[in-house]
């Protein structure tokens, strides 16, 4: 659930999400109040903890162009259904379906790649891993410990080395013409 009380957005550039509560999809018998959705405090979070994390320019600009036109509910949720209340599970699923198909090779769409929008949330931690954002920064923004962090997404790293080799060696001052200078052969 995003609210625009939740949202710090410039006009342009990096925005800032406040994210402090969840509202997943679940059977109803697995939630708290018997409803399919159950309001809570984030994992690993107490109760009113809000936890920050960045928006790039495109999305800054993206959810500034959806309030605009929009406009957000009357509890300020930015999404919603026509009569104000949550979006249907199954509406989620024909426009993430829907999403999938324009975005993905029809290979890629075969797979389980981006199967559910949850899928995002790891794609994001992974890709702030592989940009080489410190583990300690990606653990606060995904509400993880480092070392969860590294449990889960160890794999995500896999394949960095000669990129974590010419880091190293830039910091030592040392050549990087080519692999020998990397002390490889």
């Amino acid at each position: 659930m995003l609210r625009d009380i939740d949202l710090k957005l410039p006009r342009k550039g990096w925005g800032e999400l406040l994210v402090s509560e969840t509202a997943p999809i679940a059977g109803a018998a697995w939630t708290d109040s018997g409803q399919r959705r159950d309001r809570r405090q984030l994992k690993q979070g107490a109760k009113g903890e809000v936890r920050p994390v960045p928006s790039p320019p495109p999305l800054t600009a993206l959810l500034q162009q959806h309030i605009e036109q929009y406009g957000v509910a009357d509890d300020g949720r930015l999404f919603r259904s026509i009569d104000g209340g949550d979006v249907a599970e199954s509406t989620l699923a024909r426009v993430w379906d829907k999403a999938r198909k324009a975005a993905l090779t029809p290979e890629e769409y075969r797979s389980p790649l981006a199967r559910r929008p949850y899928d995002l949330r790891h794609a994001c931690v992974s890709t702030w891993l592989a940009g080489g954002v410190i583990s300690a920064q990606v653990a606060l923004w995904a509400g993880h410990s480092v070392a969860v962090l590294h449990e889960v997404y160890a794999k995500v790293l896999a394949g960095l080395e000669e990129e974590s080799l010419g880091k190293i060696a830039r910091i030592l001052g040392l050549p990087l013409d080519d692999e020998d200078d990397l002390g490889r052969e």
